[in-house]
């Protein structure tokens, strides 16, 4: 069966979360010039308002949305769309970041440094795992 996965966060800066997890994740935030000549010929048509684009870096980006991906192709694209409510109660989906015992406290440190939040460690369920929060407080695990 041929089918891409692509993860979609529900998000209040769809800009500064792609930041974030293309940081996290290794990926690359699609923000090229190809997205903004795309989102230009959308405004000059008259298909996006021009209030629907916003400026970053000099590029025409869409205000409500970003998008990151693995540039070795091997991972998911991950799309952030903006929505009018915050993060009310848990996610039903979260995200695990497998890296191993040996890298694990590490890869915490890393990812504070950009901005996530640890909330908890357990290992009840196998091994070590400390649960973190990004930016916006969705939850995601580092083992």
């Amino acid at each position: 069966m041929d089918v891409s996965l692509q993860v979609t966060f529900d998000t209040a800066d769809p800009h500064a979360q792609a930041d974030f997890w293309a940081a996290v994740l290794g990926y690359e935030v699609e923000n090229g010039p190809d997205v903004s000549a795309f989102v230009d010929s959308l405004v000059e048509s008259g298909r996006l308002a021009p209030e629907e684009r916003i400026y970053r870096n000099g590029r025409s980006l869409f205000a409500v949305a970003a998008a990151a991906h693995d540039p070795a192709g091997t991972g998911p694209r991950l799309y952030f769309q903006k929505v009018p409510e915050g993060k009310v109660v848990k996610n039903r989906v979260h995200l695990d970041l497998n890296v191993g015992a040996d890298r694990a406290l590490a890869e915490v440190a890393r990812v504070e440094a950009l901005g996530a939040t640890r909330l908890w460690v357990t290992d009840d369920r196998g091994p070590v795992t400390y649960t973190m929060q990004d930016p916006e407080g969705n939850e995601f695990c580092i083992s």
